[in-house]
């Protein structure tokens, strides 16, 4: 990979400039690991949060309450310095998960970002109208299939821009995983900066950043005029 013009703006060393990239690769990769597995969890939260079953819907709302009011820094103090100092942690099966500062960095992204997105779908079916569900049962389908085949559908198209920017926001969190070692782009600009006793570093970061909230912005945009009810045909 040619990273000259990399070196040329910072004035680093090709293997300065090579843990930057590889700084950005980890970012890249805790943003889309933790986006894929918040979604994965928050359709379940979400639809248990608007069932009819009273202890589901307190066992979404109370995940929700956890992770939403509480900051997300203490969320992985916790989980990579405090969870490993139980000796029935560290002898589990679990341990392999949450001895890796970038697995249990990417777990507690994850586990954060679902009950926000949680709450975004949340919203969104209940905005879904009433009528299309008693519509759907009428011509005899089940729950499952009234959740699976309209429902969910519409809920995705209303809470899309709510769930693009907690993508947006989820970017910058990941910049917090650098205060348990891990190297990101953040920790290594801190770590160049501190280095060289300049800010060039942590400029360059921001300016990544603001690259990646573009390309998401323009990522959800893109979603909205395709799936969105000005785009469906």
């Amino acid at each position: 990979m040619n990273l000259e013009p990399l070196e040329s703006w910072l004035g680093l060393p090709a293997d300065s400039a090579l843990e930057v990239w590889e700084g950005l690769v980890i970012t890249v990769q805790l943003l889309a690991g933790s986006v894929v597995l918040a979604l994965s969890l928050a359709v379940p939260l979400a639809l248990a949060a608007t069932s009819r079953s009273p202890w589901l819907a307190r066992l979404s709302r109370g995940y929700g309450a956890a992770f939403r009011g509480t900051p997300l820094l203490v969320q992985l103090f916790l989980l990579y310095y405090g969870v490993s100092q139980f000796e029935a942690v560290r002898s589990s099966a679990l341990w392999w998960l949450l001895e890796d500062a970038f697995y249990c960095g990417l777990l507690a992204l994850s586990l954060n970002l679902a009950a926000y997105m949680a709450e975004d779908l949340r919203a969104g079916i209940l905005a879904v109208p009433i009528g299309q569900k008693e519509a759907a049962l009428a011509l005899g389908m089940s729950v499952h299939q009234v959740n699976r085949w309209i429902v969910l559908p519409t809920a995705w198209r209303i809470a899309t821009p709510a769930l693009g920017n907690e993508v947006i926001a989820q970017l910058k969190a990941t910049a917090l995983v650098s205060t348990i070692t891990v190297l990101d782009l953040t920790g290594v600009a801190r770590r160049l900066s501190t280095a060289a006793y300049t800010t060039d570093a942590l400029v360059m970061a921001g300016v990544v950043y603001g690259a990646l909230t573009l390309l998401i912005v323009l990522a959800v945009r893109l979603i909205e005029r395709r799936f969105g009810p000005a785009g469906r045909s």
